[in-house]
């Protein structure tokens, strides 16, 4: 149980650095301000970036949780 608990934990956390690493980033320069502007006046871009953020709060979550539980059980 432990075993498998531990290979469930490692493959979530190769998920979750790949997240972080494929999110773009919030001030990219010049464009970056542009485009933040413009965000918070038409409101928040929909896209590629917002299921990524909500992929990493999960998988964030998930991690925390797990590593409690393996904590807890050895």
């Amino acid at each position: 149980m432990s075993t498998v608990l531990t290979v469930v934990h490692v493959l979530i956390s190769v998920g979750l650095i790949a997240t972080v690493l494929l999110q773009s980033g919030k001030s990219a320069g010049l464009s970056g301000a542009i485009d933040g502007g413009a965000q918070s006046l038409f409101g928040k871009k929909q896209g590629i970036d917002e299921k990524l953020s909500k992929l990493t709060t999960v998988l964030a979550v998930t991690f925390m949780l797990l590593a409690i539980v393996l904590t807890v059980i050895r």
